[in-house]
């Protein structure tokens, strides 16, 4: 998996009792050994202890109870996953306005809060409510800043001076995107198969070593604010990659979900699928943000 939320969680990963079950077509069955039954007349129980039979009306009232569902077991459901995202991205947007309209200056210091709560959360064995609302919050700060900054460079970059709505349509797009991906895996249109796993990876890995490259040459060659390769047409090419290698992400992280829920795993860790969401969506919209701004013309 390319997302580190979900590739460094045992819960979220493919079980190799499931992967075994596949390889031989079919599905593992535990048994129990057990003994005889008991003087009293219970059926045989586990290991050899004898368990009572139930009554008539115990039977009965089994019988006309409802189904226990994932939610009964306390285990992760789909609505868990639903609401704990849709609240972080409530709480991101808040604190993103607030930001925005009081000091947006404060984008630096929300950005490294985020990255040192994100890793903290990316690497815990068990999710934190608390150390992934504060992430939301910092990231929050941080996008409301970084917003801001990119709005004003959008108009300043213009000859007009005309303000160009670039957050706006950043935003939209991320939403767009976002369910574009979601309808692409529920339809079974693009399934996350061992080849596009490696695919992801291997693409993940080059743009990474392209990024660091742009950084590097920033220092030496002289450019107009996303590095020396992050502008003109190269810009706006290496942005749809970008957006393309996020949305690619977005499945990845909808079918560790699946998976997820298919095992039974603890309703906890909605959480955990919920702050990996967040995170895939925070890149997305960056580099949206970002190739809005270069189509804008304000480099």
């Amino acid at each position: 998996m390319s997302n580190p939320v979900f590739n460094n969680s045992a819960v979220f990963g493919d079980s190799k009792q499931a992967r075994a079950a596949r390889g031989q077509g079919g599905t593992t069955v535990q048994t129990a050994r057990t003994g005889q039954a008991g003087p009293t007349g219970g059926t045989p129980g586990l290991y050899g202890t004898p368990a009572p039979l139930p009554d008539a009306a115990a039977l009965n009232q089994m019988y006309q109870a409802p189904s226990a569902t994932t939610r009964d077991t306390a285990r992760l459901t789909y609505d868990d996953v639903i609401v704990k995202t849709g609240g972080l991205l409530a709480l991101l947007v808040v604190v993103a306005a607030i930001t925005w309209n009081t000091v947006p200056g404060l984008y630096i210091v929300g950005a490294i809060v985020g990255l040192v709560l994100g890793l903290v959360n990316a690497f815990k064995r068990e999710p934190s409510p608390a150390l992934i609302i504060a992430y939301t919050v910092a990231q929050g700060v941080f996008l409301g800043g970084i917003s801001y900054v990119f709005q004003n460079f959008a108009v300043s970059g213009t000859s007009t001076g005309t303000a160009q709505p670039i957050v706006l349509q950043a935003v939209i797009a991320t939403f767009a995107t976002f369910a574009a991906a979601l309808f692409l895996f529920k339809s079974g249109r693009v399934r996350v198969t061992p080849k596009f796993t490696r695919w992801l990876l291997i693409s993940m890995a080059g743009y990474l070593a392209f990024s660091l490259v742009n950084v590097v040459m920033s220092f030496f060659v002289s450019s107009d604010g996303f590095g020396p390769l992050r502008n003109g047409w190269v810009g706006v090419l290496a942005g749809l990659v970008a957006v393309g290698l996020a949305a690619a992400s977005l499945i990845m992280d909808f079918d560790a979900i699946k998976r997820g829920v298919e095992q039974g795993v603890p309703a906890k860790f909605a959480w955990s699928a919920a702050f990996g969401l967040i995170v895939t969506l925070v890149w997305l919209y960056l580099e949206l943000l970002r190739l809005f701004a270069i189509l804008s013309g304000r480099n």
